[in-house]
């Protein structure tokens, strides 16, 4: 699990820098008005697709189902491979094509605002990538249960390339206007999708995997993954859901007089997701990715004594990285997003906005990480419904918090009702691990919190005193990049030594090596 942990995470780090630079460069020439929200809107679709059926239900749903194939019979599980690659294309082609006409007609017939119809044309054109991207997850799933990490890992990486290579050759090289540079980022979007499968390619091949047509929709084991999917289209996309439950209330509630939302409001939400959402991808999803194939081999052999173990680590590794990363958040929001978005057209008005929003949505970081290790630990059991219930109280209650807190938070609340119906989905969810697999799920989690939460103080203090010692420097981005390159790197160093002080267990994710119980360290 630990060498998984750390491949994912140290490929997903270079993937989230790179996004950083992306969404500089969208900051730069994009802002954080309508042009930037027409773009964020356009994407949505193919990116929410991703989590769903990719990232999301179809790879869940796959994967304990492949693995105990697997175990069982190899070429059951290649057949099951190669149908569910199958079904999945054939569905999202299908849906590519009712979504094609239905945005074309909504933008024919109803739609006459310049902005709203900026992001139908995007969202057009992207709606392909729909296609491109899912099949990549769900490849990435099947190369999981191989454990091999390395390439789908490094998928997002293209993207990202593919993004920032349009947006600076367009915008510094050829000069375009942003209103119709948006059409070219949006091309190389559909040209980065099939290159992302083309890189999987070599890997199965390696693995012994061939993807090639099938059709064993009636076979067992495929009507397991089907029956297993749509629980988990809900149950593993809650954090999802729910921020794009923000970007509809924030389009519906946006207005000239901002109140209680300005038209930036989606902008503002997009930035600061980006934000919280890097230490999310390095950390917790990789986390969740390492852990769940070995979740799922434990549950096949129904070694539930392993299989609780599993879970037990899993969890106290996420609270251990979770919580420094919400106060490193807390810590350094105003200066990091300065240094990366405050140029081009995004203004140091736009700042403090999604500072505020950046910061409430950090509070949910620990909630988030749980999330993915404590759904996962049920569809590794092939329990569906029981993640899909948590999920749908907490979506029912972040729409209701929606509506009351952005009237007295504006955008910040829209973060801050995300994070607080993520704690509500993991309190629901360990206590259900409880009833099927006993106590055990939550051994040494105490401790793991307690020394967690004291070296994360320590991190803090030592960070808090470096920033004022940096206070006299002149304000300005340059500046807040070089608080940034102090504090960070400094506040990180502080929170390991302690850790390493404290004989912290999970500091292993991070060094590769084991705490013995003597305090000394083992390979």
């Amino acid at each position: 699990m630990i060498k998984g942990f750390r491949q994912i995470a140290s490929l997903t780090a270079v993937s989230r820098v790179f996004g950083m630079v992306r969404d500089m460069a969208f900051a730069h020439f994009f802002g954080a008005g309508w042009l930037m929200t027409a773009w964020t809107m356009g994407f949505k679709m193919p990116n929410l697709a991703r989590r769903l059926f990719g990232e999301g239900a179809a790879s869940a749903s796959l994967i304990p189902v492949y693995s105990e194939q697997l175990h069982n019979n190899p070429e059951q599980a290649k057949r099951l491979a190669n149908t569910a690659v199958t079904v999945l294309f054939v569905i999202l082609a299908a849906i590519v094509i009712i979504g094609e006409v239905s945005v074309w007609s909504y933008y024919s017939f109803f739609e006459t605002r310049t902005g709203p119809r900026l992001g139908l044309l995007l969202c057009s054109i992207m709606l392909p990538y729909m296609i491109f991207v899912c099949l990549t997850a769900i490849l990435a799933g099947i190369l999981n249960v191989h454990r091999h990490f390395a390439t789908p890992a490094a998928a997002p990486i293209v993207l990202n390339i593919f993004i920032i290579g349009s947006i600076l050759f367009t915008g510094w090289m050829l000069k375009i206007k942003p209103e119709q540079q948006v059409f070219f980022v949006a091309a190389a979007v559909l040209l980065a999708g099939l290159v992302q499968i083309a890189i999987q390619i070599p890997s199965l091949r390696a693995s012994g995997v061939s993807i090639r047509p099938a059709w064993d929709i009636h076979s067992k084991a495929f009507k397991k993954v089907i029956i297993l999917m749509g629980p988990m289209i809900l149950g593993l996309t809650v954090t999802q859901l729910n921020t794009l439950g923000d970007d509809i209330i924030a389009l519906c509630f946006m207005n000239e007089r901002g109140d209680p939302l300005s038209y930036g409001a989606p902008s503002y939400l997009y930035y600061a997701q980006r934000l919280y959402q890097f230490p999310l991808g390095v950390l917790g999803i990789s986390l969740a990715t390492a852990i769940f194939p070995v979740m799922s081999s434990d549950a096949a052999r129904k070694d539930f004594d392993a299989l609780t173990k599993t879970i037990a680590r899993g969890i106290k590794a996420a609270v251990f990285v979770a919580i420094p990363a919400t106060a490193g958040i807390f810590l350094v929001a105003r200066p990091l997003i300065s240094a990366i978005f405050e140029h081009g057209k995004f203004t140091s008005t736009d700042t403090p906005i999604v500072a505020l929003t950046l910061s409430f949505y950090a509070v949910g970081l620990c909630g988030y990480f749980l999330q993915q290790i404590t759904t996962r630990a049920f569809y590794s059991m092939q329990d569906s419904k029981t993640p899909a219930r948590s999920a749908l109280y907490a979506v029912v209650a972040n729409i209701i918090l929606n509506l009351t807190l952005i009237w007295y938070l504006g955008t910040a609340g829209l973060a801050a009702a995300t994070a607080a119906c993520s704690y509500l989905q993991v309190i629901i969810l360990v206590r259900g691990l409880r009833r099927k697999l006993g106590p055990s799920i939550l051994d040494g989690l105490p401790a793991t919190l307690v020394k967690t939460l004291a070296a994360t103080a320590i991190m803090f203090l030592a960070g808090t005193a470096i920033m004022a010692l940096c206070k006299d420097l002149p304000d300005g981005r340059s500046f807040d990049v070089l608080r940034l390159a102090v504090v960070v790197p400094s506040a990180a160093a502080v929170y390991v030594l302690a850790a390493k002080f404290l004989h912290i267990e999970m500091l292993s994710l991070l060094t590769g090596h084991r705490e013995t119980t003597n305090g000394s360290i083992d390979d």
